[in-house]
Formats: C-alpha cells, structure tokens, sequence
C-alpha cells in the first residue's frame, strides 16, 4: 500500500487498519473522495466520510494539516443488513384478486 496513494497522505495506522479490515486502498479513497455523506469527527478539524458499497459501509477519518494537505487518519467498515417489507396479507389478496 501507498501512503500518498491518490494525492493524499496515509498514516501508517490508517494504512494497517486498511489491511486489517481487508478494505481496498482504493475503495477507501473513492469514500473520502466522493461520499454519500460525511459529517463532523470527534476529533478537532477532522471529518468522517461515509460510502456505501454493496452491503459494506466504508467509513474514512481525514483532516487537513498545516500546509492544507489532507491526511487519512483511519478507515473502518459496517455491514449493512438492508430490511426487507413483508407484504401484509390484505394486499397480497387485493394483488390475487385484481391481476
């Protein structure tokens, strides 16, 4: 792995926590680089990025440092359980019936 992989540096946390977590460099980038959403860290000057890929969440930490340069601090993922809608049995007989 690269720790200035897309024009961004990588601390070496960041970079094991890639490996660790089996989450692709690039995935991870692509989540910095055009999230769904983002929000504030905990962390002053930080953000989290948030990106969902498939059923997997990719979530990156980044901030600028002093010479504006943006440094990924950390990367982690969430399994996503989508909820399916049960159809009720009223509109499955409406469906039957109208079909």
């Amino acid at each position: 792995m690269d720790n200035h992989f897309g024009g961004v540096i990588w601390t070496n946390h960041a970079l094991s926590r890639l490996s660790d977590r089996g989450i692709s460099q690039g995935d991870a980038w692509a989540t910095w680089r055009k999230p769904d959403q983002s929000r504030f860290a905990k962390q002053k000057g930080a953000w989290v990025y948030y990106r969902t890929f498939g059923n997997q969440k990719i979530e990156v930490v980044a901030k600028q440092n002093e010479k504006r340069q943006w440094i990924i601090l950390s990367v982690w993922s969430k399994d996503i359980h989508i909820k399916v809608q049960k159809t009720s049995s009223f509109t499955t007989l409406l469906k039957k019936i109208f079909r």
